[in-house]
């Protein structure tokens, strides 16, 4: 029996526990998705979860077939072989490869720890959205355990540990991090300077980065039972643009 069914006994029967945050997360995903939607994948990959032998949480991660299109943009290469999208663009500068107001839902999975300019990434957010567009993104926190950890070893180690950490994780999949916005407050504040109506809040799963141990596994347990929300490990952002606001702020802005 590994950590996790010792842990998580429910975790026997399906392959993922009641806390899965990948579960949780796309779980939402999915109660917001609408057949004729455009959908917008920041950093999309490859589609490693290809590879995710359980199958509930694999089939909420793929979003292809459930609305109009899957538009997936990345600054590698590779990702134009992800087979859960139906366009591939490279990114290859601040400017996304997507027309303006195009966008109905976006979702930004484990991609803003590796922004090193939020407000212009946030930005791009504003400017692809639509009036009423929704915006779905989890990202590491910055006071979590393993973020802090992350920013003490140097970004070329990242990669090895990460393999140690986390059984299968790939080299091809472990990217630099600079947690420019990655704290509770301060998504707070860039989701309501953006224009959002949102919740930001902190969620923590079982803890697979330390599966590597039994006993860092079980502190880590404890740590996510009972650590508050502003240093738990994952943080979940939802939001719902409206730019009629924005334009409104801007016209009185430009009047004082």
């Amino acid at each position: 029996m590994n950590n996790k069914e010792s842990f998580y006994p429910e975790s026997r029967f399906g392959g993922f526990t009641d806390i899965d945050g990948t579960v949780a997360f796309y779980n939402r995903v999915n109660s917001l998705l609408d057949p004729a939607q455009v959908v917008l994948d920041i950093g999309c990959g490859r589609g490693s979860f290809k590879e995710d032998q359980v199958t509930l949480r694999k089939n909420l991660r793929i979003l292809k077939g459930k609305t109009a299109k899957v538009i997936g943009i990345d600054v590698d290469l590779s990702a134009k072989e992800n087979p859960f999208i139906d366009e591939f663009r490279l990114m290859q500068d601040y400017s996304w490869p997507i027309e303006d107001n195009s966008i109905d839902l976006i979702i930004c999975d484990n991609v803003l720890e590796h922004i090193d300019n939020p407000d212009r990434f946030f930005g791009e957010i504003q400017r692809v959205l639509r009036n009423g567009g929704i915006l779905c993104l989890r990202t590491p926190n910055r006071w979590s355990y393993f973020a802090i950890a992350a920013t003490i070893i140097p970004n070329k180690y990242h990669a090895k540990v990460t393999a140690i950490a986390q059984e299968g994780r790939k080299d091809e999949d472990v990217f630099p991090a600079f947690y420019k916005c990655n704290s509770v407050n301060k998504l707070k504040h860039i989701m309501k300077k953006s224009g959002f109506n949102y919740v930001v809040y902190g969620y923590e799963a079982e803890p697979s980065y330390l599966s590597f141990s039994k006993l860092a596994y079980f502190f880590g347990v404890l740590h996510q039972r009972f650590a508050p929300g502003f240093l738990k490990p994952a943080i979940f952002v939802f939001g719902r643009i409206s730019k009629e606001t924005n334009t409104l702020k801007d016209a009185f802005n430009q009047n004082k």
